[in-house]
């Protein structure tokens, strides 16, 4: 979009759910330049589908170059922000007009779909030739990837080891309990209150794994599937230094500018709304920045017309197996087939990617 005659720069950093559908909203509007390490946008809320099936992955993994086809992508972590700037790890130096930080939660993936894909293919063969898997953590990865392998693979022996007192802790009580009971009767063994020493024995070809209880667990493999960190620490050396919170958090105003930044946004799971970081808020976060940016890029819009973000109220969605699934609302937690057919057989991959201008 032009403001007295000149194209706008936008820069978007990070490549995730809110970055990348910010960006494919932006490209006709603004000269976009997205900067992404790798060179494809994940639909994170399917790698573990993709572990057990990864023909899933071919539609869950998508290049930056399927939707951005209007835009200038930049492979490459960016290392600094000046008031005009942005800095990369292989030299670029990117002027723009607005800057949003979308970089979410760190995560070490391949660079290219092939070698992603591929990755998929080693953790499933992994899956495949074990009898005996244990998975440490009862978050909703943990409990999602259990779910997983006991529907597809009923004859391996699972065991899911939580160091805190209930499954799914940052949802409630009954939730947790509904999901322990279904996992249990598939037969995966659940152990709670307990952590893991991955630094394994061998015994006949198997690794022996200590609790801190004392307990032996024989596992032919294992997944660790604890929280991811955030991917802020670089800020620490920019600009944005003084805009982070404890947690390394982004503080925004209501309408997901950093504060005290006119020209500068944050969304997704890097931003400090008190809400769940959860991927439809992500994508919620992209469309009200995506709003702003074409006000502002339009010249002389008033504070009060610009889109304000309400932060998302407390609803959760665990799928469990291809059918199944836990879901808890404001009013209500539910179980079953019903809450499966919302999440469990698609995982919103054909939603995300209609929203992403491709085929589902």
């Amino acid at each position: 979009m032009e403001s007295g005659g000149e194209t706008r720069r936008v820069v978007v950093v990070g490549g995730g759910i809110a970055g990348s559908l910010l960006a494919k909203s932006l490209q006709f509007n603004a000269a976009v330049t997205l900067i992404d390490p790798k060179e494809y946008l994940e639909i994170t809320w399917a790698n573990l589908r993709n572990m057990v099936k990864p023909s899933f992955a071919e539609r869950s993994v998508i290049n930056h170059t399927d939707y951005l086809t209007n835009g200038r992508i930049v492979t490459s972590a960016a290392t600094n922000i000046t008031d005009t700037h942005v800095w990369t790890a292989d030299g670029h130096r990117i002027a723009y007009d607005y800057l949003v930080i979308a970089t979410g939660h760190r995560d070490v993936v391949p660079n290219t779909k092939t070698d992603r894909l591929n990755q998929y293919k080693a953790e499933n063969q992994k899956i495949q030739s074990a009898n005996s898997i244990l998975i440490v953590g009862g978050g909703p990865t943990g409990v999602e990837l259990a779910g997983e392998i006991a529907t597809d693979f009923p004859d391996k022996k699972v065991t899911l080891v939580h160091k805190g007192p209930r499954l799914l802790e940052f949802i409630g009580t009954k939730a947790s309990n509904k999901t322990l009971r279904w996992l249990k009767s598939r037969k995966v063994e659940v152990k709670l209150e307990q952590a893991v020493d991955l630094n394994s024995s061998t015994l006949d070809g198997s690794h022996v794994y200590k609790t801190s209880s004392g307990e032996s667990i024989k596992a032919d493999c294992h997944f660790l599937c604890a929280g991811k960190p955030l991917a802020s620490a670089w800020l620490n050396d920019t600009i944005l230094k003084t805009h982070l919170d404890g947690n390394g958090r982004l503080m925004v105003d209501e309408h997901l500018r950093v504060n005290g930044r006119a020209n500068i946004f944050a969304i997704g799971d890097i931003t400090d709304i008190p809400e769940l970081k959860q991927g439809f808020l992500a994508q919620k976060h992209a469309m009200v920045v995506a709003k702003n940016l074409k006000l502002l890029m339009s010249g002389g819009v008033q504070e009060s017309k610009l889109s304000k973000y309400e932060p998302g109220s407390a609803i959760a969605l665990v799928s469990l197996g291809r059918k199944d699934a836990i879901a808890q609302f404001p009013f209500a937690t539910i179980s079953g087939c019903l809450p499966g057919l919302l999440k469990s057989r698609d995982l919103f991959v054909g939603k995300t990617r209609k929203n992403m201008g491709l085929q589902a």
